[in-house]
């Protein structure tokens, strides 16, 4: 391979799997070290099956949260490898096979959580769509607008009313996945960018409005990251050179992701952080 080609030439049928991936991504399975910063907490995170979603869950549970998270039923091979990875650390989790582009779905995500593992501390909304391949405005059909819409906006809002009446109890906190396409949109991902735009706007918003509840919430601003959403979304020569252009000069990995999130949930750690994007760029900037 060389120097200039990041990644071996690949495609996917969304929404892609793990397996799949060449190489596999490095979500954090033999490095990430635990230290207790959510023991005894419950964490709903939607995507939880791959990427940055399954990253997140391997760390909640290695720092002592019980985990719930959602996942597309044709993801149910990547969601029954997360499944193992945090029972392996000793913690109760909870896989629900949902299509959050349904206000209902979202519901009953936050109400299963609730009812099976006794409480809800920290809510995390990880799940996204995107699709680069067919990207001049002429292509945007009316179905693949609502679906990044749904997916990466409406699911948000109807997460935390769902989940605000319970979050108050703890109080907990929210953690929203935002994007640098929030801050240097790509014009083959117009639609994705604006609903990431939108999640930093909602992020200080809801920081406001849920403040005085004791609830924070933030969002991380990832960069170019190696998960399948990438060879199921991307043109094969933008696999090639994927991450290439960030001063860091490489993607990152799912595992280098989650510790923004683990920070930002950590209770003693962030007490005091609330309506703040935190960037995982590989250098490029979040303002």
């Amino acid at each position: 391979m060389s120097d200039d080609i990041q990644f071996p030439a690949q495609q996917q049928t969304p929404p892609g799997l793990t397996g799949e991936m060449d190489p596999v991504p490095d979500h954090g399975e033999q490095s990430y070290v635990g230290h207790g910063r959510l023991e005894g907490q419950v964490a709903l995170i939607t995507g939880g099956d791959s990427g940055i979603g399954r990253a997140v869950a391997i760390a909640f549970a290695r720092e002592g949260a019980d985990v719930a998270f959602t996942h597309l039923p044709e993801e149910q091979p990547d969601a029954d490898a997360t499944v193992a990875l945090v029972e392996a650390e000793g913690r109760r989790v909870l896989a629900l096979a949902l299509d959050l582009t349904e206000s209902a779905a979202c519901d009953q995500a936050v109400r299963r959580t609730v009812e099976e593992l006794g409480s809800l501390d920290v809510l995390v909304n990880n799940a996204g769509y995107q699709m680069a391949r067919d990207h001049a405005v002429d292509d945007l059909s009316d179905d693949r607008i609502d679906r990044t819409f749904k997916t990466n906006l409406y699911s948000v809002l109807w997460l935390v009313r769902a989940a605000a009446p319970h979050l108050r109890k703890r109080p907990g906190c929210i953690i929203n996945n935002a994007s640098i396409q929030a801050f240097e949109p790509s014009t083959t991902l117009l639609d994705y960018a604006a609903t990431k735009a939108a999640v930093n706007n909602l992020t200080v918003n809801l920081a406001a409005s849920l403040g005085p509840d004791g609830i924070r919430v933030n969002a991380v601003a990832p960069g170019p990251i190696w998960t399948p959403l990438q060879p199921a979304t991307q043109e094969t020569e933008k696999i090639e050179v994927f991450g290439a252009d960030t001063p860091l000069g490489r993607a990152g990995q799912p595992a280098e992701v989650a510790p923004a999130f683990v920070f930002l949930a950590s209770p003693a750690d962030a007490s005091y952080v609330s309506g703040t994007v935190l960037g995982v760029t590989g250098g490029k900037p979040v303002f």
